[in-house]
């Protein structure tokens, strides 16, 4: 993004660049030296934004901004307030899907959120640091949009775009189980299309997953992560038990439900004996997909910090890791200095990746020693070619739709080499762009000491 914004400058010389995110929000202190970087903002940045575009316009330079630290003209750094979390979610547009209709094939996959925020802050996650973020009076993190401002979305989308499957990103979808009832008979009547979700084992029982499933719920994702009980507990801040797990799947998979799981590699100090137990359960409960992830340290967690004190992260990795220069997220097997641990983690992702598609004998009789002569590569090729088999197998929408968009812009592509003008990834089935608004404002707590213009106001 930094050589994005460098080029920019170098074409249009008084553009401004805007930097946020996560990881922008773990070390905005480091992102606002650099030279290509006019603004940061930390955390939260609905208000911020429209106030940066304000301040722009009106030559405002000087005027702290909440959650926002910028350059002045005589190069002096403006940090705003910490502000807190906004609360009441209907006060904010819908989500802009028009901009992407170009690039994107929006109604493969209809990525949107119900909520913001998760009830858990585990060691390796951005949440960790990002519910902290605020000064004071951060509020409630874990906020949800009413099922009418979701409907109304919903709908608007039904009618513009040919969905095939909703896709809904909260960190933890079935958060609220009076909001999953009301959501679910709505979700019905008026969509009545698939959709997949995020779950949390300790946030989900045998009603939520019927009234999911009689909605057209056809995926739910789960973090498992490890199944070492002791070690989840102290070192990860996950606070489900195995029961937990164990009920959800088999909840799951009774009201036919697929699951796919999540699970991490190499976490720092986790006995190896864990990786049997987890291999266990997704033989006798076997997932339609199991997603690894190799550990990684992400800037402002806590696991970053155990990492350093463990000495797996030296000075120079750690500033690699800050500035964005190295991030390790699917694979990074440099934090394990030995080789034959890293050998076994690499012959249980392999046989991970290949419960889901294998037949009932084969799931109970492999071991890590019956594919451990594999050579790294081709086990690496195998566990990517079973992973694609069960993603097509079971109907995976995530893999389906990645698939049609790199097809389609490879199609893009060759239009393109051969003269051909381009197309747009999506056609809108009506002109209507504008969805209607349930709540026409921006939720102001906390802002009382600045004018915060209306998100709803299109000449803001």
């Amino acid at each position: 993004m930094l050589e994005i914004a460098r080029e920019s400058k170098t074409m249009l010389p008084n553009v401004k660049t805007i930097f946020g995110g996560v990881h922008i929000s773990a070390v905005p202190d480091r992102v606002i030296l650099k030279p290509e970087v006019d603004y940061v903002v930390v955390g939260e940045g609905d208000v911020a934004f429209s106030l940066i575009l304000d301040a722009v316009a009106h030559g405002n330079n000087d005027s702290p901004i909440p959650n926002t630290r910028f350059k002045t003209l005589d190069g002096n750094i403006i940090q705003g307030p910490q502000v807190g979390f906004i609360q009441d979610l209907d006060a904010l547009p819908h989500y802009d899907k028009v901009i992407w209709e170009d690039h994107i094939r929006i109604g493969d996959l209809y990525l949107t959120m119900a909520s913001r925020g998760c009830p858990y802050t585990c060691s390796f996650c951005f949440n960790n640091f990002f519910a902290k973020l605020p000064d004071e009076k951060r509020g409630k993190y874990v906020r949800q949009r009413s099922v009418d401002h979701v409907m109304e979305e919903l709908n608007w989308a039904k009618k513009r775009y040919d969905i095939k499957c909703v896709d809904f990103q909260d960190d933890v979808f079935t958060v609220n189980k009076s909001w999953i009832k009301e959501f679910t008979e709505r979700y019905k009547k008026e969509i009545n299309l698939p959709f997949q979700c995020l779950i949390h084992p300790k946030y989900f029982d045998d009603d939520i997953a019927r009234w999911l499933s009689e909605a057209g719920c056809t995926w739910i994702q789960m973090g498992i992560q490890t199944m070492d009980e002791k070690f989840k507990h102290e070192h990860l801040r996950r606070y489900e038990h195995s029961d937990h797990i164990v009920s959800s799947l088999e909840s799951m998979a009774r009201y036919g439900i697929k699951a796919k799981v999540d699970h991490m590699l190499g976490l720092p100090g986790e006995p190896i004996g864990s990786q049997e137990t987890a291999l266990k359960l997704y033989s006798e409960h076997s997932p339609k997909r199991i997603q690894t992830f190799w550990t990684c340290f992400l800037p402002g967690t806590d696991l970053m910090k155990q990492g350093i004190e463990l000495n797996l992260i030296n000075e120079e990795q750690a500033e690699r890791l800050n500035e964005g220069i190295d991030f390790y997220f699917f694979r990074n097997e440099d934090n394990i200095n030995n080789p034959e641990l890293v050998k076994t983690y690499q012959s249980y992702e392999m046989l991970y990746k290949m419960m889901p598609v294998l037949p009932g004998f084969l799931k109970q009789w492999l071991k890590p020693n019956h594919v451990a002569w594999i050579p790294k590569l081709f086990a690496r090729l195998i566990a990517t070619v079973f992973d694609l088999i069960a993603g097509f197998r079971y109907g995976n929408p995530e893999i389906n739709a990645y698939a049609k968009h790199y097809i389609f812009h490879i199609y893009l592509f060759a239009r393109k080499k051969m003269g051909f003008g381009s197309i747009k990834a999506t056609k809108p089935k009506t002109a209507e762009i504008k969805p209607m608004q349930t709540n026409p404002r921006v939720e102001e707590q906390n802002l009382s000491n600045y004018p915060v213009p209306s998100l709803m106001d299109k000449d803001n």
